[in-house]
């Protein structure tokens, strides 16, 4: 994708970074007094001839008194885009817990001698654990494969005579989320969901000019990787020149295509990319780092997943656990999901969900099918109605995901009064502050006081949180813009946001 495009495409891609750094300042003209001056122009802004052709659903209630303030459409059905994740995010947390891990394992089935040399497979099972990534420490890329490979070390073994085998067999379905385009899948945002998932299976470039004019662009990976191939068709300009790299990747390959310029002067251009076959990703990168530690692996590299398992099953409880790593809790990689609105790691918590609530009854579910099954229970138990909350999967990314503002304001509510409230509050970006807000609502009243979790994909534009209002009452609200093509969509739901913040009348 052109990288000058590519901010476009990272705005229906639920990223945040080009849409902070760009994002224009809410306006809003004085703050209305009365409630009804605020619902009238809440109704002005609403049926405003913009939204003709488009469906704006809102709903807004006060937390203190119960009382709905405004609502249109609240009852239909409409795309979520990443506002899905609140959904996720609170069934992770009170089916799990803030304090559940999620362990790795390398098993064998021996321990190694007393030279260190283990004469059997070495296998790495993963459970889904999202956080060895740079994101969990401090930016580093390279402390998540090593602190595996430390583990390894640690267990006494100095070479491994068999393979090394990655199993991800711990989740039952397929490594993309239902719905997801294939247009998505080379993007970060789209990378493939596996138990075994490392620095989210995406490499990060980074594009300088070559040192001469008619030079490729020279290519910087984070992590440093040889797992992806380059075919560098690009070209470095002269100063002034055009600037701009498209970058392709095929679905079912790791061969990455560099085409475009840059010119001499340029500070340089970034992008990411998806990589094939995660669970290979996962044990070639460890291998690497074993053999830094100067651990051998004498044998080959196999990755095995739910479908090899059911042909072959194996007994881990008849192996020994030579190593094992446990994740950060839920707690911190629910906040690393939802405040830069990460949908891997929105999809592995549903996924989590499902295995630990996987009875002998449900033995043979698609883990999908099955967390999207306690995620119908847990919706019933919030008090939303049946039917209100139609998610295809974790994240929001699919554009069959169906939800009535109505639910997310009910959703919204209960967690404010669930065992785990402070927790889930605390996961939702600031305004003004983190995440996807940023760089939104400078200067209202809404900055470092409304708390909401933005979603964005083509056409849809939505926004579900709590505020403050002026006059100290406690809001909880929920704005959806579905099927609309004008290019200020977020524009328009922040200006209604931030009018909450700036109401001046409390509910009686």
């Amino acid at each position: 994708m052109n990288y000058t495009l590519r901010l476009r495409g990272l705005i229906f891609a639920f990223a945040f970074t080009a849409l902070c750094i760009f994002a224009a300042p809410v306006t809003t003209n004085q703050a209305p007094e009365t409630f009804s001056e605020f619902q009238a122009r809440l109704e002005k802004v609403a049926t405003h001839p913009r939204f003709s052709a488009a469906m704006l659903g809102v709903k807004i209630e006060s937390l203190d008194t119960g009382k709905v303030i405004f609502e249109k459409n609240a009852e239909k059905l409409l795309k979520p885009a990443s506002n899905g994740k609140m959904y996720t995010g609170a069934l992770a947390l009170d089916r799990l817990g803030p304090n559940f891990k999620i362990r790795t394992s390398f098993y064998a089935s021996s321990k190694p001698d007393v030279a260190g040399k283990l004469t059997c497979d070495l296998i790495i099972y993963g459970r889904g654990d999202p956080s060895f990534s740079h994101r969990f420490h401090d930016g580093n890329y390279k402390t998540a494969i090593e602190q595996l490979a430390n583990a390894v070390v640690a267990a006494g073994i100095k070479s491994v005579q068999g393979d090394l085998v990655g199993d991800e067999s711990f989740f039952r379905g397929t490594r993309f989320g239902v719905g997801w385009s294939a247009d998505d899948l080379q993007y970060y945002y789209g990378a493939e969901v596996s138990a075994l998932t490392l620095q989210e299976n995406t490499v990060d470039l980074v594009f300088k000019p070559g040192s001469a004019v008619g030079q490729p662009v020279k290519i910087l990976m984070k992590p440093e990787t040889g797992y992806l191939t380059f075919e560098n068709r690009t070209r470095t300009v002269e100063k002034g020149g055009k600037r701009g790299i498209d970058v392709y990747r095929p679905i079912d390959s790791n061969v990455v295509y560099l085409h475009g310029t840059l010119p001499l002067d340029d500070a340089g251009a970034d992008d990411a990319v998806a990589v094939y076959n995660a669970p290979l990703w996962f044990i070639s990168t460890l291998r690497d780092a074993l053999l830094r530690r100067g651990v051998t692996i004498s044998g080959k590299l196999k990755t095995v997943n739910w479908l090899d398992r059911e042909v072959n099953p194996i007994d881990f409880s008849k192996l020994t656990e030579v190593a094992a790593i446990e994740s950060r809790p839920i707690s911190e990689i629910e906040k690393h999901m939802m405040k830069p609105s990460q949908n891997l790691y929105a999809h592995l918590l549903l996924l989590q969900v499902a295995e630990k609530v996987r009875t002998a009854e449900t033995r043979k579910m698609n883990s999908d099918d099955l967390g999207l099954a306690e995620l119908k229970k847990f919706c019933a138990e919030a008090g939303t109605e049946k039917g209100a909350v139609l998610m295809e999967e974790g994240s929001g990314l699919s554009r069959g995901c169906l939800v009535k503002p109505a639910a997310s304001v009910q959703l919204l509510k209960y967690m404010r009064r669930h065992r785990y409230a402070e927790t889930f509050y605390d996961s939702f970006p600031i305004a003004g502050v983190d995440g996807t807000l940023k760089s939104r609502f400078k200067g209202t009243a809404a900055e470092k006081n409304l708390r909401a979790k933005t979603g964005t994909i083509r056409y849809v534009n939505s926004i579900s949180g709590y505020v403050t209002s002026k006059a100290g009452e406690h809001l909880v609200f929920s704005i959806m813009l579905n099927a609309y093509n004008g290019s200020d969509g977020r524009a328009q739901i922040d200006e209604i946001a931030a009018m909450l913040a700036e109401l001046a009348a409390r509910t009686q």
